[in-house]
C-alpha cells in the first residue's frame, strides 16, 4: 500500500513570517502525512529576520527559506490551500488552482510595533498560535 502525502499551500501575503513559519511546522511535525509549501500574493524580499529567530528558538532552521509568488504553484496539485492573514484570504476567492481553501488568520507580527525585544514577544506569540492551530486542522483533516 502506498502511503501518498497530502499537499498544502499557505498563502500570506508577503510569504515573509507567517506562511514560512506554518510551511516549516507542518513539514517537521506532519511530514509523514503532509507535504507543505508556502507562497505570498506580494512576496516579500526576504524571510523576516524576527521570524527566522524565532523559530529558532523552537528548533527550526527558516533562515535559508525564500519567499515565493503564488503563480508558482497554479498548477501544482494540492489538497488543501490555506490562508494565513486576511489579505491574502480577500485575494483567495480568485485562486483558480486545486485544494479547497479555509482561513485561519494570525495577526501579522511584521507590524509588531516596540523595541526589538517586544517584536520578537508578537513573533513569538504568532508562532505558537500557528503551531497549535494549523496543525490541529491538518491533523483533523477529513475526520
Amino acid at each position: 500500500m502506498t502511503n501518498k502525502r497530502k499537499k498544502v499551500l499557505i498563502i500570506c501575503t508577503g510569504n515573509s513570517a507567517r506562511s514560512q513559519m506554518a510551511e516549516a511546522f507542518i513539514n517537521r511535525e506532519l511530514g509523514d502525512e503532509w507535504e507543505a509549501v508556502s507562497a505570498g500574493t506580494r512576496p516579500a524580499e526576504r524571510v523576516h529576520p524576527l521570524a527566522v529567530r524565532a523559530m529558532a528558538e523552537v528548533g527550526i532552521d527558516i533562515s535559508h527559506q525564500q519567499p515565493k509568488s503564488l503563480d508558482l504553484f497554479r498548477e501544482v496539485p494540492l489538497d488543501a490551500v490555506i490562508t494565513v492573514c486576511d489579505a491574502a484570504a480577500q485575494t483567495c476567492p480568485l485562486w483558480l488552482g486545486q485544494g479547497r481553501v479555509t482561513h485561519i488568520g494570525f495577526p501579522d507580527p511584521a507590524a509588531a510595533e516596540g523595541t526589538e525585544e517586544e517584536r520578537l514577544a508578537v513573533f513569538r506569540q504568532v508562532r505558537d498560535d500557528i503551531r497549535e492551530r494549523i496543525l490541529h486542522y491538518l491533523r483533523t483533516w477529513d475526520l
